[in-house]
């Protein structure tokens, strides 16, 4: 009865840990479409430029790629330059040990990362880094605070610098000010941001598309032959009822 009585109680603080999990600061909306190839070309060409030195995306081929409208000689020239054969999967020269030693730890592979983290969270993170000299690297985080990775964007978007407020006995970052311009203005860093999470987004996923309008076709069927049953139903029956 007691380990019942503690099984219902797990069961019942359930839904207080997903809360507390969740929580954090606020989430600015992705602006994903993955019907949008355009933007799904230019994400891929941020995430070969940017994140495939350090991350890799061990799932993905660069052949799949193809499924953006790019040819193979496109792809060839433009987003290969760790692999020599479309087939490969996008993996990274750095070994896992001299990242570690390099780094502090091997950086994640990217595969699923906007399955697992979500999109929101992807393109606020990527917005949401900060100068602070207390960190090795000399970048934090609003989103992911103590962050190990450096912000590799920093020279597009430029310096952003916190704007602190008291919460209680401790001060937190408030919001972020521009202080040193990148190459591009903050709208045009948040539209790189988010074809960059597009990208991301479809290839935790890249049959997501197909997925959703198979799946139509299958309710679609099924309505159709739900009522191809039911007056067969009646068919058979209507001399028994």
């Amino acid at each position: 009865m007691k380990r019942l009585k503690n099984f219902l109680f797990l069961l019942a603080a359930v839904p207080v840990l997903a809360l507390a999990a969740e929580a954090g600061p606020p989430l600015d909306k992705a602006p994903v479409n993955l019907a949008d190839q355009e933007s799904l070309q230019r994400g891929a060409r941020i995430f070969v430029n940017y994140c495939l030195n350090c991350h890799s995306a061990a799932s993905m081929r660069y052949s799949r790629m193809e499924d953006l409208g790019l040819t193979e000689e496109q792809i060839k020239e433009n987003l290969m330059f760790a692999a020599d054969k479309p087939g490969e999967t996008m993996t990274v020269g750095m070994g896992k040990k001299d990242a570690k030693a390099w780094l502090g730890a091997a950086p994640p592979d990217l595969s699923v990362v906007a399955r697992s983290r979500s999109p929101d969270w992807l393109y606020t993170y990527l917005r949401s880094f900060y100068r602070d000299d207390s960190r090795p690297t000399g970048w934090n985080n609003v989103v992911f605070d103590k962050v190990g990775m450096p912000h590799v964007l920093w020279s597009l978007q430029g310096e952003m610098v916190p704007v602190m407020k008291k919460e209680g006995e401790h001060e937190v970052v408030d919001h972020l000010e521009l202080a040193k311009p990148g190459s591009v203005t903050l709208a045009e860093y948040d539209a790189m941001v988010g074809d960059l999470v597009n990208y991301l987004t479809w290839m935790g996923e890249p049959a997501q598309l197909e997925r959703k309008k198979l799946g139509l076709f299958v309710l679609a069927f099924l309505a159709f032959f739900f009522v191809v049953a039911y007056y067969l139903k009646k068919e058979f029956w209507k001399d028994i009822h």
